[in-house]
């Protein structure tokens, strides 16, 4: 159990926290939301006793194993398996004990410290390891590449896959989606369903949340609210208390303006004296309701140029890729043929380092092309977003700054009111970028996007830092924006929201994609669960046309075949599993959609169908609950046929 007993917290003459209650439960998985700077950080440094509550206590049951993720990984020569590995401390040291009881020939010693790791599933951590870091995006020839071989955003899911191996009772993740892509997001939100601790979570990802988590702590002026239900539950759940509390408020102020009246009135009538006082006194006794306040500070638009193209840009028989200073060439995706018309919106889709963020770069021109013809439009304006362009931001200038370079002539009032929509306000426009957390650099980069008015808009993961209401706000002004959109993303809620349609990056090709997000993760499943039986199938042929002689490499590919003959029945049956969840689970979501719907908990005559729909969503997830460990033991029994075979 966690539980804050009225906890006061203050970071500098900032007060984070004014006497806060929060308690969970084992088992709970609790989203933590708030925007940035309320705290949210500050709390795991207080589970972790890095920070200590200026008044009140931190109560933590005793003896539970917490990970959290490092915010920096360091770029180390060690391979990144043995990296992840050395997040098991107690493994690591059983294992320094054993080939010190070899060293020393102290046999008992070293029997007794095999059966200790076995405890510890040591001798299949290995494998283990490579499942995080295969499922986090990486391939099975990074696995022993040192550390400093990979950018940051690559060390940081190192990171992440380290957490994801600690033992642990209690998980720390503090936006751990910032660096991963769709795939890798798909992934990550699957493990920690499965996550048998408490989990406390820190993102600005609202379906990530829907899916992971089954409360929501929010961070409300210095107070910590625990609401039960994901995401989509606690937005329905504070809009109705946020409205009750502005009704209660509205009737309050009307009744203070009555008894105000009254009392300017016959105050000073003899006659009426005394109910005036006694009114008075009624007006000193009336607590205040505060008036509701989930406004978003940022409200802005993305203007669209006014002048267009048809076609505003055509790729034509395009080799994709880069070429080294040698000139030796590495493509990753071929004969691209594109035609991008006004208005378009569409959202790229398609496995990591497919060549997504390629294709972005190609489009912009700022990628040349390795064959083909690249024929912008006449009057295309393009707008580009990337990771990258917050390190392009001149750190000792200001926002305003920035916006005045672009547009010299442009009154200072237009370029204030401007900033003001990104979340820039007062002296804020003069404050030094190099000061800024990350969240305030995506902003401006957003901003400096905005302000040159485009008709392509290209966005390579631009919710990264930003959170919740200025991620709202994004995918409002982006359903506003005219123009034509071409967004990557691993921010689902943002793609549902403002893309008509999907293009898939894959297997060097890029086409359309025939179906939503859902489709899209079902097909990725199917593809990942396809590679993996090739390369069971691979390594058993290879295996066993390695152990038998030349002369004998007929009989061998015989004996694959029989193998996959032999493995045939247990792939249907687990086939027919995968089908009947993904049936059940277009059901399910069906359901949940109508649960969605405010008024189905508010009318009254609406309640047989409010519990025939929860009774519905009951048995739907018995069902797929049925179907998961129909689908497990299918898998498992697989596999070790395999490796039956394998021996």
């Amino acid at each position: 159990m966690i539980a804050l007993r009225q906890v006061s917290l203050q970071r500098g003459t900032q007060a984070l926290l004014e006497g806060a209650d929060l308690t969970l439960h084992a088992g709970h998985k609790a989203g933590i939301v708030g925007p940035n700077g309320a705290g949210k950080s500050s709390l795991f440094k207080l589970l972790l006793g890095e920070l200590v509550p200026d008044r009140g206590e931190v109560e933590m049951s005793g003896g539970q194993r917490i990970a959290h993720m490092a915010q920096e990984v360091e770029a180390l020569a060690r391979p990144i398996v043995d990296h992840v590995l050395d997040g098991h401390h107690e493994l690591r040291e059983a294992e320094a004990a054993l080939a010190a009881a070899r060293e020393a020939g102290d046999d008992h010693r070293e029997a007794e410290l095999h059966g200790v790791i076995e405890a510890l599933d040591g001798y299949s951590a290995p494998s283990s390891a490579a499942q995080l870091l295969v499922g986090l995006g990486f391939t099975q020839a990074d696995l022993d590449r040192p550390l400093s071989d990979f950018s940051g955003g690559w060390r940081m899911r190192v990171g992440l896959a380290r957490t994801l191996f600690m033992p642990s009772d209690l998980l720390l993740l503090d936006e751990p989606t910032n660096h991963l892509d769709l795939d890798a997001l798909l992934w990550l939100e699957q493990w920690l369903v499965r996550y048998p601790g408490t989990l406390l979570l820190i993102s600005h990802d609202r379906d990530f949340l829907d899916a992971v988590c089954d409360h929501i702590v929010h961070f409300d002026r210095r107070s910590l609210v625990l609401y039960r239900g994901n995401y989509t539950t606690f937005e329905r759940t504070r809009a109705e208390k946020l409205a009750l509390q502005q009704a209660e408020a509205a009737k309050q102020q009307a009744r203070r303006e009555e008894i105000e009246r009254f009392v300017a009135r016959f105050r000073y009538q003899a006659n009426k004296a005394r109910a005036a006082q006694s009114r008075l006194k009624m007006l000193e006794r009336m607590g205040d309701i505060a008036v509701a306040h989930a406004d978003s500070p940022f409200h802005f638009t993305l203007p669209a140029a006014e002048k267009t193209s048809h076609p505003l840009l055509v790729l034509d028989e395009a080799r994709l890729g880069y070429r080294d200073a040698s000139g030796d060439e590495t493509v990753q995706l071929e004969d691209v043929k594109l035609t991008l018309l006004p208005g378009q919106r569409i959202g790229l889709l398609g496995p990591n380092g497919a060549g997504k963020s390629t294709l972005i770069k190609s489009l912009t021109g700022e990628l040349p092309l390795l064959s083909g013809r690249r024929v912008p439009g006449e009057h295309l304006a393009v707008g580009y977003f990337a990771q990258h362009q917050l390190e392009g931001l001149d750190l000792a200038s200001t926002p305003f700054m920035h916006v005045q370079r672009l547009s010299p002539t442009a009154a200072d009032l237009t370029i204030r009111n401007f900033l003001g929509g990104f979340g820039f306000r007062g002296d804020d426009v003069f404050g030094e970028v190099g000061r800024f957390s990350g969240g305030e650099k995506a902003r401006l980069a957003l901003a400096l996007v905005a302000w040159q008015r485009p008709n392509l808009l290209l966005l390579d993961e631009p919710t990264n830092h930003l959170d919740l209401e200025m991620r709202e706000a994004l995918t409002e002004a982006l359903v506003g924006f005219e123009g034509t959109v071409i967004i990557v993303s691993h921010d689902r809620h943002l793609l549902r929201a403002t893309v008509d349609e999907f293009w898939r990056v894959a297997d060097h090709r890029v086409e359309p994609f025939d179906g939503d997000l859902e489709d899209y993760r079902a097909w990725l499943k199917a593809r990942l669960e396809g590679e993996r039986r090739e390369a069971r199938v691979d390594k058993a042929e290879r295996q066993a046309e390695g152990a038998a002689p030349k002369e004998d490499r007929k009989a061998a590919r015989r004996a694959a075949a029989e193998l996959r003959e032999k493995l045939r029945p247990l792939k249907r049956r687990r086939d027919r599993a995968e089908q009947a969840m993904e049936k059940v689970q277009a059901q399910l979501t069906e359901v949940e959609a109508a649960l969605a719907d405010a008024e189905l908990y508010t009318d009254a005559a609406r309640k047989d169908e409010l519990t025939a729909t929860l009774a519905r969503q009951g048995e739907l997830k018995s069902r797929l609950e049925e179907h998961e460990a129909e689908w497990l033991a299918a898998e498992e029994a697989l596999e070790e046929a395999a490796l039956r075979a394998e021996t």
